[in-house]
């Protein structure tokens, strides 16, 4: 492994995010963690990583959806060292009916969960490139395959990051750059803290695994994605406990 060899994730402070950053670290690998906010976790994702994995954790705290952060990212990325991976984590939700969402909703959800893979894989293509190899692992949805009610704006945004993760896989394939997505189920986050008591026993009760996805096995996923099958490009691995 290269010394100066980063991960890069994003939506880093928190849930899968942040299980992935602590897998990472695991290996060995240096962390470039990325977050809205540093107050919101990321210092002490920092902290934790480097004193008790005895590895570097790099933090920048901004919106990954605006071209004038992503392009800071990775100009203090550039001054460090390499990107080894590239992990588009950072995403938000919406629950409601369509007809009732603001254009502001709609405009905000694309933008944080698409335009910032847009923006982070065209900064990324041009180090992989001279590199000669690299790994981008976009976090996506069930709902991206089959689409959710009340979340239809949600799934539109995973349904394009799959059709990314597709086409993008095609353009860099001959450059021995590999594009892969995980759609995953349901996963034990914050994000799913919506449920009540009853509604998490009701949702349990179809998933054929009988309980929620862990956040680090998730993280084990993006890893695998990440640095291992080298022939392995373009696809979308659902997990989600045989629910879908």
């Amino acid at each position: 492994m290269d010394n100066r060899e980063y991960i890069m994730i994003t939506g880093a402070s928190h849930g899968i995010g942040k299980a992935a950053a602590f897998a990472f670290a695991r290996r060995g690998y240096r962390v470039l963690a990325i977050s809205r906010n540093l107050d919101g976790g990321l210092d002490k994702l920092q902290q934790d990583i480097q004193k008790n994995l005895e590895t570097e954790c790099l933090i920048l705290a901004g919106d990954i959806g605006k071209e004038t952060f992503v392009q800071k990212i990775f100009k203090f990325l550039s001054a460090h060292g390499q990107l080894k991976a590239l992990v588009n984590n950072a995403g938000i939700s919406h629950v409601g009916l369509l007809q009732n969402m603001l254009l502001e909703e709609w405009n905000q959800l694309f933008q944080t969960n698409v335009t910032s893979m847009f923006l982070t894989c065209r900064a990324a293509i041009p180090i992989f490139l001279t590199q000669g190899e690299g790994s981008i692992v976009n976090v996506s949805s069930v709902w991206g395959n089959v689409g959710a009610s009340c979340e239809t704006a949600y799934s539109a945004t995973k349904g394009a990051i799959n059709a990314l993760t597709h086409a993008l896989a095609k353009e860099l394939a001959p450059s021995r750059i590999r594009v892969n997505a995980a759609a995953f189920g349901v996963v034990d986050t914050s994000m799913n803290q919506i449920f009540s008591p009853a509604e998490r026993v009701a949702l349990t009760k179809k998933i054929p695994m009988g309980r929620f996805g862990t956040m680090d096995e998730a993280a084990d996923l993006l890893l695998d994605l990440a640095l291992n099958h080298p022939y392995l490009t373009g696809q979308v691995i659902t997990m989600d406990g045989g629910w879908l």
